[in-house]
């Protein structure tokens, strides 16, 4: 029975868990092997996203099954990536440098002002032309926010093309993603108040947050954790 729901629920997303140093080895090896059967499925595109990479990287096992699949996955209709917050936890790895450098069609950066002073190691790491770079530090720096929702801006370099990309997401799905504590909390208040699921929790704080005619989430998060209840709005707030 168990394997029946294994191989029943191959096509669907999964989202597993690197943070449990005694589970570790364990999920290592789900990992492995559940990518490797999703891979092969004929149908669909397939994409293996690891964050945090330098977790997965730390262990050689990891870093050797990220390297296999770096030069597989596209036989198969399949991508891979990785995110991390420094480069160097790429580089810092002989087993995997050159897989995921030489074989990464597509690079995504954000704000890079906190590298400047040594970013022409990231450059040459990356093959990044001088036009590159200059994009690059134009991300959050441009008066161009004026009339427009609050966004954050991206460098994508796909190939030989590349350019700045304003980010504006829905507030429903920035809820659904978001890691500040005090905008977790007021979500949770939400959901324990009005004893629903999390989706409606999200649909009922976002309803609140359109009509109080706050721009950003963090101030309507602390406003919500001021009253320590649902604020059910039918108006905007005033100061």
């Amino acid at each position: 029975e168990h394997l029946k729901t294994y191989h029943s629920n191959m096509e669907r997303r999964w989202v597993l868990s690197l943070h449990d140093p005694l589970l570790f080895p364990l999920v290592t090896l789900i990992i492995m092997d559940v990518f490797l059967q999703k891979m092969r499925i004929k149908k669909n595109r397939k994409v293996l996203v690891i964050e945090e990479a330098w977790k997965a990287i730390a262990s050689p096992l990891m870093a050797e099954y990220i390297k296999f699949m770096y030069k597989t996955a596209r036989k198969f209709w399949a991508s891979v990536g990785v995110v991390t917050q420094e480069i160097q936890d790429i580089i810092g790895s002989e087993i995997v440098k050159e897989a995921i450098i030489n074989n990464s069609d597509v690079v995504m950066l954000l704000d890079q002002s906190k590298f400047k002073e040594r970013f022409d190691t990231i450059k040459t790491i990356l093959g990044l032309t001088d036009v590159d770079c200059k994009k690059i530090f134009t991300i959050n720096r441009l008066e161009n926010k004026e009339g427009r929702s609050f966004f954050r801006e991206v460098f994508i370099r796909r190939g030989t093309t590349s350019g700045v990309y304003g980010v504006e997401e829905p507030r429903e799905c920035y809820m659904t993603y978001t890691t500040e504590r005090a905008e977790k909390e007021a979500l949770k208040l939400y959901k324990r108040e009005l004893q629903c699921s999390h989706q409606e929790a999200i649909e009922a704080y976002c309803r609140d947050w359109n009509t109080s005619g706050i721009g950003k989430a963090l101030p309507f998060a602390q406003k919500v954790n001021e009253a320590g209840c649902v604020l059910n709005l039918t108006t905007k707030i005033t100061s």
